[in-house]
């Protein structure tokens, strides 16, 4: 939830706990949703209204962009920031538990959407010539995507190309119906979760999306187009794949895979062979072969 000043952030949290705790038992209730206060990428000193977002948006913004994640300082420096802030648009800090709950009833406010930015089907109002070598470069990549697929399996619904990214060389969206990586995260964690069910149906559909033109990226296609069997390809895919879920805000899977692949990378820009960092011959004798005279020794 949002910190307030100090002097009185305890009773102020309460109060906002309070406030959407209400919001869900009142079917989104315009009237108390106009005192909720966020933390935003504007508003980082003090909790900013969604009246105060509003008067804030950019003409051609149609939407009231928000993100959930654990704490303040992870969806701070969340991937899916990178394009909307430098197109200038604000996005609020989301990190209760209630309010991935609140968030569902408030749908929107003043006739402004509320849109989580990590789920798919985010546009924006590009011009012709950015939408045109946007789909150059989805047709680009193609092979890529459909390579790292192949090689990812179940553990991706598909793999796109995506115009969310600025910086980073991929990230994990999620479906529109589904949970968020957070939601996601607050279901595992209760104690009492569904084991299968609703569970499994509503766990969040991965998506990886790519960045075309990182510099990662384009390597990869390269090494793609040479050779889409060589080993590293299924390595490479699959740590950028681990790394997009980190930075996405979910889980691994299988952490121990994860070191692994680290592990050879490193090897590898250090020019290393499996051979040279195989276990060390141990320094301690070898145990003495227990035979039926030395048994009798012992006796």
């Amino acid at each position: 939830m949002r910190k307030c000043h100090e002097r009185d952030g305890a009773a102020m949290a309460n109060y906002f706990g309070w406030l959407e705790h209400e919001l869900l038992h009142n079917g989104g209730n315009l009237k108390l949703s106009e005192f909720l206060r966020y933390y935003s990428t504007k508003s980082t000193d003090e909790p900013t209204s969604l009246k105060d977002y509003v008067t804030r948006m950019p003409e051609k913004q149609k939407f009231i962009y928000y993100i959930t994640g654990q704490s303040r300082q992870a969806v701070e420096s969340s991937p899916f920031l990178e394009v909307l802030k430098r197109k200038g648009y604000e996005v609020l800090y989301m990190v209760d538990p209630i309010d991935e709950y609140a968030v569902q009833q408030l749908k929107d406010f003043e006739g402004k959407e509320l849109k989580s930015i990590t789920k798919e089907g985010l546009e924006f109002e590009d011009d012709e010539d950015e939408k045109k070598k946007f789909d150059e470069q989805k047709k680009e990549l193609e092979p890529l995507c459909a390579t790292m697929k192949e090689i990812l399996g179940e553990k991706v619904e598909k793999v796109v190309v995506t115009d969310m990214l600025s910086e980073s060389p991929c990230v994990i969206l999620t479906g529109q119906f589904g949970w968020s990586a957070n939601m996601e995260r607050i279901m595992q964690s209760q104690a009492l979760r569904d084991s299968g069910g609703m569970s499994s149906y509503m766990a969040s559909k991965r998506t990886l999306g790519l960045h075309p033109t990182h510099p990662i990226v384009r390597a990869l296609k390269a090494k793609v187009a040479a050779d889409k069997n060589d080993k590293t390809v299924r390595d490479l895919s699959n740590l950028l794949y681990e790394a997009a879920l980190l930075a996405s805000g979910f889980t691994l899977d299988d952490p121990s895979q994860f070191s692994s692949r680290i592990n050879r990378m490193v090897m590898l820009g250090l020019s290393l062979d499996d051979e040279e960092v195989a276990p060390a011959e141990s320094d301690a004798p070898a145990l003495e072969e227990v035979t039926e005279s030395n048994m009798e020794e012992i006796d």
